[in-house]
């Protein structure tokens, strides 16, 4: 029987690909290349189909792929896969565009955003260490009437501005090279660059894919142009940021604080990020409920059906 693999870590059960798969003919195995990529190689080898979520498939792997007609990822980003090695094999890598994970990374970002400004995470700790009332020796600023900066405009950095909204955020400026502005809200402008979002921004929250040209982004420069009380969010990508020169800003008071739930290495072992004051962090999973893992598994076996019928 042909087999389908599923490359963990994936998700807590693949029962749905294995009903589906086996309608196809297909004979699901689970393998784990943390285990050891000799074993793993055979068994690729023995795929027609390969679902992936996190794990970096490069050229060696792919080309032990030799009778794969399509690898899919479980999200949206294919940056983990060597799609020129897939292509060069003739195998189809597809993705999972849309299983509503605007819904939960705009919640996610948000509550990123309040925990750092209320500063909830550190109050709490001093809360169980015997401090009360700290007040004024740690300033909290309010929200209402404050301006949010969006780098990335597209449907999740939109859905974060509706809900920033409804916390009184009067007005948004926007750092899109690909934004048509009649498509602005009128609430929102677009900025002419970087250094005019830094300057104006009293929560910049990120949303640009992971490109060589959005690499550090966010840098000294940028954070150095930002307001002391502004809040950094990321639930884009690690790349984007330079965290060695967010940590430092965050040591020296530049900013506020920032929340962040992905990293430039994942997970973030030895990350300057992981010492920082004022910032809460959290481990990618802004995208995360038990919905949208419903979705996304059930838009990639739907993804890995087509190419099947079609090869």
């Amino acid at each position: 029987m042909d087999k389908a693999i599923i490359i963990l870590p994936a998700y807590a059960d693949h029962s749905l690909e294995r009903q589906a798969m086996a309608e196809l003919g297909l004979r699901v195995e689970e393998i784990d290349l943390r285990k050891g990529r000799a074993e793993a190689r055979a068994a690729l080898g023995e795929a027609r189909i390969v679902f992936v979520r996190d794990t970096v498939l490069d050229a060696d792997l792919i080309n032990a792929m030799t009778r794969c007609v399509g690898i899919v990822r479980y999200g949206i980003g294919i940056d983990n896969i060597d799609v020129a090695a897939a292509n060069a094999r003739g195998i189809t890598v597809a993705r999972v565009p849309d299983y509503g994970a605007e819904i939960e990374v705009a919640d996610h970002a948000v509550a990123l955003f309040l925990a750092v400004r209320r500063r909830i995470v550190s109050r709490d700790a001093q809360v169980r260490k015997g401090a009360w009332q700290v007040g004024q020796t740690e300033p909290i600023y309010r929200i209402a009437g404050s301006t949010a900066g969006f780098i990335g405009f597209g449907r999740i950095a939109r859905a974060v501005a509706d809900r920033l909204r409804a916390f009184g955020v009067t007005q948004a400026v926007v750092y899109d090279p690909y934004l048509d502005p009649a498509t602005l809200p009128e609430w929102a402008r677009r900025a002419d660059d970087l250094n005019e979002l830094a300057e104006q921004s009293d929560i910049v929250s990120l949303h640009a894919p992971a490109t060589p040209e959005n690499r550090h982004l966010i840098n000294a420069d940028f954070l150095s142009r930002m307001r002391p009380t502004a809040v950094l969010i990321n639930t884009a990508r690690g790349q984007l940021v330079d965290e060695q020169a967010l940590a430092n800003a965050l040591e020296k008071g530049t900013i506020f604080g920032a929340g962040i739930d992905v990293f430039s290495v994942e997970p973030p072992v030895g990350s300057p990020l992981l010492r920082a004051p004022n910032v809460v962090l959290s481990d990618h999973n802004g995208w995360y409920s038990e919905t949208t893992v419903r979705n996304i598994q059930s838009g990639a076996v739907e993804q890995a059906r087509k190419i099947l019928l079609n090869a």
